[in-house]
Protein backbone atom coordinates (compact mmCIF):
# COMPACT_ATOMS: atom_id res chain seq x y z
CA UNK A 1 0.00 0.00 0.00
CA UNK A 2 1.51 3.30 -1.13
CA UNK A 3 0.43 6.57 0.49
CA UNK A 4 0.78 10.14 -0.68
CA UNK A 5 0.86 13.02 1.85
CA UNK A 6 2.06 12.81 5.44
CA UNK A 7 -1.16 11.32 6.76
CA UNK A 8 -1.65 7.75 7.91
CA UNK A 9 -4.38 5.17 7.53
CA UNK A 10 -5.10 5.74 11.21
CA UNK A 11 -5.98 9.35 10.44
CA UNK A 12 -8.49 8.21 7.82
CA UNK A 13 -9.99 5.72 10.27
CA UNK A 14 -10.42 8.54 12.78
CA UNK A 15 -12.11 10.77 10.18
CA UNK A 16 -14.57 7.97 9.38
CA UNK A 17 -15.19 7.29 13.06
CA UNK A 18 -15.86 10.94 13.83
CA UNK A 19 -17.99 11.83 10.82
CA UNK A 20 -21.70 11.25 10.25
CA UNK A 21 -21.69 13.15 6.94
CA UNK A 22 -19.66 11.02 4.52
CA UNK A 23 -20.13 10.99 0.75
CA UNK A 24 -18.78 8.19 -1.42
CA UNK A 25 -17.75 8.53 -5.05
CA UNK A 26 -16.90 5.55 -7.26
CA UNK A 27 -15.51 4.94 -10.73
CA UNK A 28 -14.68 1.92 -12.83
CA UNK A 29 -11.83 0.79 -10.57
CA UNK A 30 -14.21 -0.56 -7.93
CA UNK A 31 -16.11 -2.54 -10.57
CA UNK A 32 -13.06 -4.11 -12.19
CA UNK A 33 -12.44 -5.87 -8.87
CA UNK A 34 -15.80 -7.57 -9.46
CA UNK A 35 -14.67 -8.72 -12.90
CA UNK A 36 -16.25 -5.99 -15.02
CA UNK A 37 -13.87 -4.76 -17.77
CA UNK A 38 -12.69 -1.16 -17.67
CA UNK A 39 -14.29 0.89 -20.45
CA UNK A 40 -11.36 3.30 -20.87
CA UNK A 41 -8.33 0.98 -20.77
CA UNK A 42 -6.33 0.17 -23.95
CA UNK A 43 -7.98 -3.24 -24.02
CA UNK A 44 -11.31 -1.99 -22.68
CA UNK A 45 -14.76 -2.04 -24.23
CA UNK A 46 -14.40 1.32 -25.98
CA UNK A 47 -11.17 0.23 -27.66
CA UNK A 48 -12.82 -2.87 -29.11
CA UNK A 49 -16.06 -1.33 -30.37
CA UNK A 50 -17.15 1.53 -32.59
CA UNK A 51 -18.53 4.44 -30.60
CA UNK A 52 -22.19 5.15 -31.34
CA UNK A 53 -23.09 8.71 -30.42
CA UNK A 54 -26.53 9.55 -29.11
CA UNK A 55 -27.54 11.53 -32.19
CA UNK A 56 -26.45 8.66 -34.44
CA UNK A 57 -28.56 6.27 -32.36
CA UNK A 58 -31.62 8.50 -32.82
CA UNK A 59 -31.15 9.11 -36.53
CA UNK A 60 -29.86 5.83 -37.98
CA UNK A 61 -31.24 2.32 -37.68
CA UNK A 62 -27.83 0.82 -38.52
CA UNK A 63 -26.32 2.65 -35.55
CA UNK A 64 -29.16 1.55 -33.27
CA UNK A 65 -28.54 -2.06 -34.29
CA UNK A 66 -24.79 -1.72 -33.63
CA UNK A 67 -25.39 -0.04 -30.27
CA UNK A 68 -27.75 -2.78 -29.16
CA UNK A 69 -25.34 -5.45 -30.36
CA UNK A 70 -22.63 -4.01 -28.12
CA UNK A 71 -24.86 -3.57 -25.08
CA UNK A 72 -26.51 -6.98 -25.34
CA UNK A 73 -23.10 -8.65 -25.55
CA UNK A 74 -21.86 -6.66 -22.55
CA UNK A 75 -24.87 -7.20 -20.31
CA UNK A 76 -24.47 -10.89 -19.28
CA UNK A 77 -21.04 -10.19 -17.76
CA UNK A 78 -22.41 -7.17 -15.89
CA UNK A 79 -25.48 -9.05 -14.69
CA UNK A 80 -23.37 -11.91 -13.31
CA UNK A 81 -20.91 -9.63 -11.48
CA UNK A 82 -21.13 -9.57 -7.70
CA UNK A 83 -20.29 -6.75 -5.25
CA UNK A 84 -16.89 -6.84 -3.58
CA UNK A 85 -15.41 -5.56 -0.33
CA UNK A 86 -15.30 -2.02 -1.72
CA UNK A 87 -19.05 -1.97 -2.21
CA UNK A 88 -19.54 -3.56 1.21
CA UNK A 89 -17.54 -0.72 2.80
CA UNK A 90 -20.09 1.88 1.73
CA UNK A 91 -22.97 -0.36 2.83
CA UNK A 92 -21.37 -0.52 6.28
CA UNK A 93 -21.15 3.29 6.38
CA UNK A 94 -24.85 3.43 5.45
CA UNK A 95 -25.77 0.94 8.16
CA UNK A 96 -23.88 3.03 10.69
CA UNK A 97 -25.82 6.09 9.49
CA UNK A 98 -22.63 7.80 8.36
CA UNK A 99 -23.26 7.88 4.60
CA UNK A 100 -25.09 10.91 3.22
CA UNK A 101 -25.05 9.48 -0.28
CA UNK A 102 -23.14 7.58 -2.95
CA UNK A 103 -22.21 9.24 -6.24
CA UNK A 104 -21.12 6.78 -8.93
CA UNK A 105 -19.95 6.87 -12.53
CA UNK A 106 -20.73 3.15 -12.82
CA UNK A 107 -23.78 1.72 -14.58
CA UNK A 108 -24.02 -1.90 -13.42
CA UNK A 109 -25.82 -1.38 -10.12
CA UNK A 110 -23.36 -3.15 -7.82
CA UNK A 111 -23.78 -0.58 -5.04
CA UNK A 112 -27.48 -1.44 -4.88
CA UNK A 113 -26.64 -5.11 -5.24
CA UNK A 114 -24.47 -4.81 -2.13
CA UNK A 115 -27.33 -3.32 -0.16
CA UNK A 116 -27.45 0.45 -0.68
CA UNK A 117 -31.01 1.73 -1.24
CA UNK A 118 -31.73 3.20 -4.69
CA UNK A 119 -32.45 6.59 -3.16
CA UNK A 120 -28.96 6.70 -1.64
CA UNK A 121 -27.16 6.17 -4.97
CA UNK A 122 -26.78 8.85 -7.64
CA UNK A 123 -25.94 7.09 -10.91
CA UNK A 124 -24.48 9.97 -12.92
CA UNK A 125 -24.14 7.92 -16.10
CA UNK A 126 -27.39 6.03 -15.74
CA UNK A 127 -27.97 2.31 -15.36
CA UNK A 128 -27.69 -0.79 -17.51
CA UNK A 129 -30.24 -2.60 -15.37
CA UNK A 130 -33.11 -0.93 -17.20
CA UNK A 131 -34.12 0.15 -20.70
CA UNK A 132 -35.94 3.41 -21.35
CA UNK A 133 -38.18 4.56 -24.20
CA UNK A 134 -36.83 7.82 -25.62
CA UNK A 135 -40.36 8.94 -26.49
CA UNK A 136 -42.68 8.09 -23.59
CA UNK A 137 -40.16 7.24 -20.85
CA UNK A 138 -41.55 3.77 -20.21
CA UNK A 139 -39.01 1.42 -18.62
CA UNK A 140 -38.43 -2.31 -18.67
CA UNK A 141 -35.68 -4.65 -17.42
CA UNK A 142 -32.54 -5.02 -19.53
CA UNK A 143 -33.05 -8.79 -19.47
CA UNK A 144 -36.37 -8.39 -21.27
CA UNK A 145 -34.85 -6.22 -24.00
CA UNK A 146 -31.92 -8.62 -24.47
CA UNK A 147 -34.35 -11.51 -24.82
CA UNK A 148 -36.06 -9.66 -27.65
CA UNK A 149 -32.69 -9.15 -29.33
CA UNK A 150 -31.89 -12.85 -28.94
CA UNK A 151 -35.12 -13.64 -30.75
CA UNK A 152 -34.18 -11.43 -33.71
CA UNK A 153 -35.39 -7.93 -32.78
CA UNK A 154 -32.09 -6.17 -33.53
CA UNK A 155 -33.19 -2.68 -32.38
CA UNK A 156 -36.22 -3.08 -30.09
CA UNK A 157 -38.95 -0.45 -29.97
CA UNK A 158 -41.41 0.45 -27.22
CA UNK A 159 -44.49 -1.77 -27.04
CA UNK A 160 -46.46 1.15 -25.61
CA UNK A 161 -45.76 3.95 -28.11
CA UNK A 162 -43.36 2.60 -30.77
CA UNK A 163 -40.48 4.85 -29.70
CA UNK A 164 -36.86 3.80 -29.65
CA UNK A 165 -35.77 1.74 -26.66
CA UNK A 166 -32.29 2.43 -25.29
CA UNK A 167 -30.41 1.24 -22.20
CA UNK A 168 -30.98 3.85 -19.49
CA UNK A 169 -27.33 4.94 -19.63
CA UNK A 170 -25.87 8.26 -20.73
CA UNK A 171 -24.31 7.91 -24.18
CA UNK A 172 -21.66 10.10 -25.81
CA UNK A 173 -23.41 13.31 -26.84
CA UNK A 174 -26.24 12.82 -24.35
CA UNK A 175 -26.65 15.18 -21.40
CA UNK A 176 -26.47 13.98 -17.81
CA UNK A 177 -29.66 14.34 -15.81
CA UNK A 178 -29.81 17.82 -14.31
CA UNK A 179 -31.50 16.49 -11.17
CA UNK A 180 -28.62 14.07 -10.54
CA UNK A 181 -26.05 16.84 -10.94
CA UNK A 182 -27.92 19.09 -8.53
CA UNK A 183 -28.32 16.33 -5.95
CA UNK A 184 -24.62 15.43 -6.20
CA UNK A 185 -23.63 19.06 -5.75
CA UNK A 186 -25.88 19.27 -2.69
CA UNK A 187 -24.10 16.29 -1.14
CA UNK A 188 -20.75 17.96 -1.76
CA UNK A 189 -21.95 21.07 0.08
CA UNK A 190 -23.11 19.06 3.11
CA UNK A 191 -20.41 16.44 3.64
CA UNK A 192 -17.55 16.43 6.13
CA UNK A 193 -15.62 13.61 4.46
CA UNK A 194 -15.55 12.73 0.74
CA UNK A 195 -14.12 9.32 -0.24
CA UNK A 196 -13.38 8.92 -3.97
CA UNK A 197 -12.43 5.43 -5.14
CA UNK A 198 -11.53 3.79 -8.42
CA UNK A 199 -11.80 6.88 -10.60
CA UNK A 200 -9.22 8.61 -12.77
CA UNK A 201 -11.09 11.86 -11.96
CA UNK A 202 -10.74 13.17 -15.50
CA UNK A 203 -14.28 12.74 -16.87
CA UNK A 204 -16.31 15.91 -16.39
CA UNK A 205 -18.57 16.98 -14.84
CA UNK A 206 -18.33 13.96 -12.52
CA UNK A 207 -14.68 14.63 -11.67
CA UNK A 208 -15.54 18.09 -10.34
CA UNK A 209 -17.41 16.73 -7.31
CA UNK A 210 -14.43 15.71 -5.12
CA UNK A 211 -12.91 19.15 -5.63
CA UNK A 212 -16.27 20.77 -4.90
CA UNK A 213 -16.49 18.89 -1.60
CA UNK A 214 -12.94 19.91 -0.70
CA UNK A 215 -13.68 23.56 -1.44
CA UNK A 216 -16.71 23.32 0.85
CA UNK A 217 -14.49 22.24 3.74
CA UNK A 218 -14.64 18.44 3.55
CA UNK A 219 -11.67 16.15 4.05
CA UNK A 220 -10.84 14.36 0.80
CA UNK A 221 -9.58 10.77 0.60
CA UNK A 222 -8.71 9.24 -2.79
CA UNK A 223 -8.13 5.52 -3.29
CA UNK A 224 -6.98 4.54 -6.78
CA UNK A 225 -4.36 2.41 -8.48
CA UNK A 226 -2.88 5.37 -10.37
CA UNK A 227 -2.47 9.12 -9.91
CA UNK A 228 -5.35 11.53 -10.43
CA UNK A 229 -5.43 15.29 -11.13
CA UNK A 230 -6.77 15.91 -7.61
CA UNK A 231 -4.06 14.07 -5.67
CA UNK A 232 -2.30 17.31 -4.78
CA UNK A 233 -5.35 18.76 -3.02
CA UNK A 234 -6.48 15.56 -1.28
CA UNK A 235 -5.86 15.02 2.41
CA UNK A 236 -4.92 11.37 1.83
CA UNK A 237 -4.22 9.41 -1.36
CA UNK A 238 -3.79 5.65 -1.32
CA UNK A 239 -2.51 3.81 -4.38
CA UNK A 240 -3.76 0.26 -3.97
CA UNK A 241 -6.64 -2.14 -4.57
CA UNK A 242 -10.00 -0.63 -3.68
CA UNK A 243 -11.64 -3.49 -1.76
CA UNK A 244 -8.61 -4.35 0.35
CA UNK A 245 -7.90 -0.72 1.17
CA UNK A 246 -11.45 0.22 2.13
CA UNK A 247 -11.83 -2.89 4.28
CA UNK A 248 -8.74 -1.77 6.22
CA UNK A 249 -10.39 1.59 7.00
CA UNK A 250 -13.28 0.09 8.98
Amino acid sequence: MKLRHMVSIENAKAWIQESNKIVGFSGAGISTESGIPDFRSPNGIWAKNRTVYFQDFVENEEDRIEYWRQKSEMWPEMRQARPNAGHDFFVTLHQKKKLLGMITQNIEGLHQGAGLPNETVIELHGTMREVSCLSCGDRLPMDEACERIRKGDDAPECNRCGGFLKPATVSFGQSLAEEDLLNAARLCEQCELFIAVGSSLVVQPAASFPDMAKQNGAMLVIVNRTETPLDAVADLVIYDEIGRTLASLL
